[in-house]
């Protein structure tokens, strides 16, 4: 069971004695709202971090004044650093830098960590010395902190290699994150992608493998529609970082043109599934070469005659089944159901 209420959890924390050094850092911009219940959900761990960092990106709504009040609180190591907005990937790059120890984690503000979310994935990556970071499944969570929806339940995410699969657009979510800092420091996160964590990983498949949990332990945060609303926009960004890696990964060109057909055919049902229609269609299209059988061809385009309502409908309805079946982060849930 676990519970982000405003006060601290009183909770057990691991012993001190030969404790890896953890650097977590928050970005935190315009979420005055939530940012109390990530930093709280931080403090909590049931493995402490050697040192919390909140970079506050130029927020204007009272952040500030909100997170002064949290950090009264901590039991360890913290600092807030406030400067004018310069965008999230500088402010991962300079929380980089200003950083030490064995591992690195950074959670957005508006997100939160369940209460083992540091010692589970450090026992992980202690016993995977080859892995460069490890990840895990995570609740996404709205504004009122329903769950509507589990990561769990989207694909079977690969242990070890994950380039394939990150090749197809298959990404997990960043508050699951924890790297291992030696690993990350021989990168930086692309100040002019949209998609700075699909970026990095992609480097990162060259460096080492990819340590999965099975396990849910972190809240991600999705806003009203935002989810989906920037799939156009996205979409072609996850295309340019591909070719910006793939030289790095030593990825042949072909293979590359290839891969991105298949992956474009395959977004084709994601695009009508959140009702952009014409952006399905040129897709589908554009890359009849990627589908992997007639079947596909002919199920894709049976969806593309479906009306839009459908979609949205069921949209709606699997949304409130989780909810009724999940129910509030905060309620208190089975932390892998």
């Amino acid at each position: 069971m676990f519970s982000f209420p405003i006060e601290i959890q009183q909770m057990e924390p691991v012993e001190s004695q030969s404790r890896p050094e953890i650097f977590v850092a928050v970005p935190s911009y315009n979420h005055a709202r939530f940012v109390e219940e990530c930093l709280r959900s931080i403090i909590g761990q049931t493995l402490q971090p050697k040192k919390l960092l909140i970079i506050d990106d130029g927020s204007r709504d009272g952040s500030l004044d909100v997170i002064e009040k949290v950090l009264k609180d901590c039991p360890f190591d913290s600092e807030l650093f406030a400067r004018e907005n310069r965008g999230l990937c500088a402010t991962l790059n300079d929380a980089l830098e200003r950083s030490s120890g064995e591992y690195f984690a950074y959670l957005g503000s508006d997100d939160i960590w369940l209460p083992n979310f540091l010692e589970e994935q450090v026992e992980l990556l202690e016993h995977r010395p080859n892995a460069v970071l490890a990840f895990s499944h995570a609740y996404v969570i709205d504004e009122k902190n329903n769950i509507f929806d589990s990561t769990n339940r989207w694909t079977e995410f690969a242990d070890g290699d994950m380039r394939p699969l990150l090749m197809r657009g298959v990404i997990f979510s960043s508050p699951g994150v924890l790297y291992r800092r030696s690993a990350l420091a021989k990168h930086r996160w692309n100040e002019n992608s949209k998609l700075e964590d699909y970026e990095m990983y992609l480097s990162l498949t060259a460096d080492g493998e990819f340590a999965r949990n099975e396990k849910i332990l972190c809240g991600w945060r999705q806003h009203g529609v935002n989810a989906s609303s920037n799939l156009p926009q996205m979409f072609p960004e996850m295309i340019a970082a591909q070719d910006r890696i793939a030289p790095e990964l030593g990825i042949d060109p072909n293979e590359l043109s290839r891969s991105q057909s298949q992956m474009k055919f395959a977004a084709t049902e994601n695009f009508i599934r959140h009702g952009f229609r014409r952006e399905a269609a040129k897709l589908f299209l554009e890359n009849l070469d990627g589908a992997s059988s007639i079947s596909q061809i002919m199920r894709t385009a049976f969806r593309l005659v479906i009306p839009a309502s459908i979609f949205k409908w069921n949209r709606e309805r699997k949304r409130r089944n989780a909810i009724e079946h999940f129910g509030n982060i905060n309620e208190g849930r089975p932390a892998n159901d």
